[in-house]
C-alpha cells in the first residue's frame, strides 16, 4: 500500500493537512468504510450518525477528548467525495478507483488554525491506521484502543519535520 504521511498545505487559502493513501480495495468498500456510522466505529475517533446528502447533519460524539458535537454534511457524492464541518474544521474524503479493486482515498484537514496541524496530523495518522486495519479485516479496537499506533510518538515527528504547531492537546 502506498501512504503518504500528513503534510501541510493550503486549501483555499485556509491551513490543512492532507493524507493519500492507495488501498487494496474498490472504491465501494472504501465509501462504506468513511460513511457508514457501523464502519467508521472502527476508525474514527468519535461515534457518529449521519444523514446522508448534502445539508444533512453530522453529529459526534463519545470522543474522550473533545465535546460531542454536529456538523454539516457539505459534499455527499457517493461513491467519490464527502466533506463535513467538525466544529470549525472541515473534513474532506476524495475517494479515486485505480482499476478494480484499489482505490487512492484523500483526507483533507481544513483547520480551523495553523498551530493546530502537528497535533491533527499526528491524530489522523492514528485513525488511518486504524482504518487499514479495518478494511483489511485485521483485529483493531479504534485510535483510542491500546492497540492503537501512539499519538505522542507521532506529534513529535511532525513538529520536529517543521509542521505547525503549539495548540492545546485535549486530553493532557
Amino acid at each position: 500500500m502506498a501512504t503518504e504521511d500528513g503534510t501541510y498545505v493550503q486549501v483555499e487559502g485556509r491551513p490543512a493537512v492532507r493524507f493519500r493513501r492507495n488501498l487494496r480495495h474498490p472504491a465501494a468498500k472504501v465509501w462504506a468504510a468513511i460513511s457508514e456510522p457501523s464502519e467508521l466505529k472502527h476508525w474514527f475517533p468519535a461515534a457518529v450518525t449521519i444523514e446522508p446528502q448534502q445539508g444533512g447533519t453530522i453529529t459526534f460524539g463519545d470522543d474522550p477528548n473533545v465535546p460531542d458535537r454536529k456538523g454539516e454534511i457539505l459534499v455527499y457524492e457517493p461513491p467519490r467525495r464527502l466533506a463535513f464541518t467538525w466544529g470549525a474544521s472541515e473534513l474532506r474524503f476524495e475517494i479515486e478507483p485505480d482499476g478494480d479493486q484499489r482505490c487512492w482515498l484523500t483526507l483533507i484537514d481544513v483547520l480551523e488554525n495553523t498551530d493546530t496541524a502537528a497535533r491533527n496530523a499526528a491524530g489522523w495518522h492514528v485513525c488511518l491506521a486504524e482504518l487499514d486495519k479495518a478494511i483489511n479485516g485485521e483485529p483493531g479496537g479504534g485510535p483510542h484502543a491500546d492497540t492503537a499506533e501512539r499519538w505522542h510518538p507521532l506529534y513529535e515527528a511532525y513538529v520536529a519535520g517543521g509542521m505547525p504547531s503549539g495548540a492545546p492537546i485535549p486530553g493532557l
